[in-house]
């Protein structure tokens, strides 16, 4: 499922317009970037978490040269369902 196919779905699930789906989306998506940027986590009950994980700089290497390098360290978003959503599949 693409984002046109999920604004869609979404739409038709809450009786919305696929404009007004689609800006409930991406103004989902800014909250969430915003919150994750200020440093927070944001946590959906029943659903999961979104928060930024750091990681360290390490060394790396050219995979055409094999020259050593150094990978900067960086911020990486994720996301981690909850317990109560992931039994929802099994």
């Amino acid at each position: 499922m693409n984002k046109t196919e999920f604004i869609k779905a979404v739409a038709d699930k809450a009786n919305l317009t696929q404009k007004d789906a689609a800006a409930a989306i991406d103004a989902f998506e800014n909250v969430i970037a915003d919150a994750l940027k200020a440093g927070d986590k944001v946590a959906l009950a029943s659903f999961g978490s979104f928060e930024l994980k750091k990681k360290a700089a390490h060394q790396g290497f050219n995979p055409i040269t094999k020259e050593a390098i150094t990978i900067e360290a960086s911020n990486s978003p994720v996301f981690k369902f909850g317990k109560t959503y992931k039994a929802r599949f099994n």
